[in-house]
């Protein structure tokens, strides 16, 4: 295949859905101040009813798009239009066209990072470094039961009665115009679910260590009270998504470097 590329090329290489099969993840959930989730919103998303935030590592080691690679996130809870979901405020990858992929199709605020995940027995060790700073590391014990009962309702509320996890996530897309202090379009509020159907789910309990990085802040989505952890292994699947809204450039400017590194 050349850098130009025929019909039968674009056919053969074009994919309905982003396919992740045994993918492996830790993700923790935790508590954090109701108006710190305010101030991280953009419009016009609106705080969730709970001011929940969540983190994860994963690693993927097969996927329909020819990417093996590991990544971890951060989002806090958010609701559009009637429906709550997650909005991502971070997403370190290991793999520079899973990197692209999100951020140029999803908006997904990706960067590329170092990333550890590592389980034995009962015991999970993740972390993410960028910058010579491990900003963030969480760490997990599986003992079938959560820091705090609340976390089982949330897993709960996105579980279907077969088993099927649906996460909602919300990202802007938006990119700089080649014209200094400008975008190429207003910011476009973009709807993505991903379906995950787990093979194997165990609760646990969890922390999640910050440390300050003027790179990636994740520091300021503060721990008030950790609920809980969920390890899963299984196969998921990412939709194509839909744009649902639009926002002013100016309204939008405070909240659009979550891609870049700027101090």
């Amino acid at each position: 295949m050349g850098f130009v590329k025929s019909f039968e090329e674009i056919m053969a290489n074009t994919k309905a859905t982003a396919d992740f099969y045994d993918a492996e993840m830790i993700m923790v959930f935790w508590e954090t101040k109701p108006e710190i989730i305010a101030k991280l919103l953009p419009p016009p998303l609106k705080p969730a009813d709970a001011p929940i935030a969540m983190a994860f590592v994963a690693d993927y080691p097969a996927t329909n798009f020819d990417a093996i690679y590991k990544e971890s996130a951060l989002f806090i809870r958010a609701e559009f239009d009637g429906e709550e979901g997650n909005y991502c405020l971070a997403m370190p990858v290991t793999h520079d066209m899973a990197m692209a992929g999100g951020r140029e199709i999803f908006g997904f605020p990706k960067k590329m990072a170092n990333i550890h995940f590592q389980k034995e027995g009962k015991k999970i060790n993740g972390w993410t470094e960028r910058r010579g700073t491990r900003f963030m590391e969480i760490n997990a014990t599986l003992t079938g039961q959560p820091n705090d009962p609340s976390a089982l309702t949330l897993l709960a509320d996105e579980t279907g009665e077969d088993g099927v996890i649906k996460g909602v996530s919300y990202n802007f897309k938006h990119f700089p115009g080649p014209e200094t202090g400008t975008l190429d379009y207003d910011p476009r509020l973009v709807k993505q679910d991903t379906i995950l159907k787990p093979k194997v789910m165990e609760i646990g309990e969890a922390e999640i260590i910050l440390k300050h990085s003027d790179y990636d802040p994740w520091t300021e989505v503060e721990v008030v009270k950790m609920l809980g952890g969920i390890y899963m292994v299984g196969d998921n699947s990412m939709q194509p998504g839909k744009v649902v809204a639009e926002t002013g450039f100016m309204e939008f400017a405070p909240f659009a470097f979550l891609k870049w590194d700027m101090v």
